[in-house]
């Protein structure tokens, strides 16, 4: 008979300094669709953490990112997601009702492999005792190669100070970065940094952005 308490049960054995985790999901390459992990790019460009914090690119990657989910002892994550509001609306969704709420309307294919890693978590009992989604609502997708658009960069301000917010309750230590950050320690690639990324990228005329209409007709 297990003598283990309920919450051990469901989060299992935690150090006492509990790995933080901060996840942005997302395809940089369809504008909007970046909005979470360009919410990482600029947390790790302007402050520094705690060492048990760890920021995360995870793009597209789904079941690939099981293993951080399950190690975490809390886990942020930033995401675009169709709630069928204004874009740019932010909303926050909390602890097990995360991956329920990432199946009920599935916007692309990461949010399903995600939705995926966070419900096998739970069946493995390695869920993180917290969980903080912050989601934006976009505005533009289907602009290949293109960049966040205007009111989606602004709510990203807001989407980073309520990150804030929960990493200095959780015990994170943000603090305003004072030295430069290091191309290797970049999470992402520092060829698709943004100021880069919409600074190189060829402008409308001369690169397709929504496919080739012999191929995607309207």
């Amino acid at each position: 008979m297990s003598t283990r308490s309920p919450e051990s049960a469901c989060h299992g054995k935690r150090d006492s300094t509990e790995t933080i985790t901060v996840l942005g999901i997302g395809n940089l390459l369809w504008a909007d669709e970046g909005f979470g992990v360009r919410c990482i790019e600029a947390l790790q460009q302007r402050y520094e953490f705690a060492p048990h914090v760890q920021l995360i690119d995870g793009g597209t990657q789904g079941l690939y990112l099981i293993q951080h989910v399950q190690q975490a002892g809390k886990l942020l994550i930033f995401d675009a997601i169709d709630y069928g509001l204004s874009p740019g609306t932010l909303k926050l969704v909390e602890n097990d009702e995360v991956p329920r709420f990432m199946g009920a309307k599935k916007m692309s294919l990461h949010q399903t492999g995600f939705q995926e890693v966070l419900m096998l978590a739970l069946l493995t009992e390695r869920y993180p005792k917290d969980v903080l989604l912050i989601g934006c609502q976009p505005e533009e997708l289907e602009d290949y190669g293109g960049s966040l658009r205007p009111v989606v960069r602004n709510a990203m301000e807001d989407a980073l100070d309520l990150g804030i917010d929960a990493l200095r309750r959780w015990g994170a230590q943000p603090v305003p970065r004072t030295r430069p950050l290091a191309e290797h320690e970049s999470v992402g690639f520092i060829e698709l940094e943004l100021a880069r990324y919409e600074g190189e990228r060829p402008p409308e005329a001369l690169a397709c952005r929504v496919g080739d209409e012999r191929f995607f007709p309207a």
